[in-house]
């Protein structure tokens, strides 16, 4: 397994998981952890995955995202949320239901 494949595995037992500890993960795909740190890293760039330290802490997806699902970008998001404040009645709740479909949490409201 190269480590692109790799990566994207940590991406998917992420998305299945929603949290797991770096150790756990190193463990699982036989590599290092300082080799499992990098995948991270590089996973945190491309993808809504983060870090957290102390008890509890981990490697963490955000809520809601899984693989191979679409989702607004922030502008597109952002247009939208401007737009249905100015909606009422069914248009509004529609506009609603389209947001919490396809808007990724932002990670202030995690």
């Amino acid at each position: 397994m190269n480590a692109n494949d790799r990566r994207m595995a940590i991406l998917e037992a992420l998305c299945e998981r929603r949290h797991e500890s770096i150790e756990n993960l190193a463990f699982q795909f036989e590599v290092s952890i300082r080799t499992m740190k990098y995948d991270i890293e590089r996973l945190t760039l491309a993808y809504p995955v983060y870090t957290t330290q102390g008890k509890g802490g981990g490697v963490h997806v955000v809520d809601g995202y899984y693989i191979g699902r679409k989702y607004l970008k922030p502008h597109q998001q952002e247009l939208l949320e401007k737009l249905s404040a100015t909606l009422s009645g069914e248009d509004a709740k529609t506009m609603r239901e389209i947001l919490k479909s396809f808007a990724l949490k932002r990670k202030e409201e995690m």
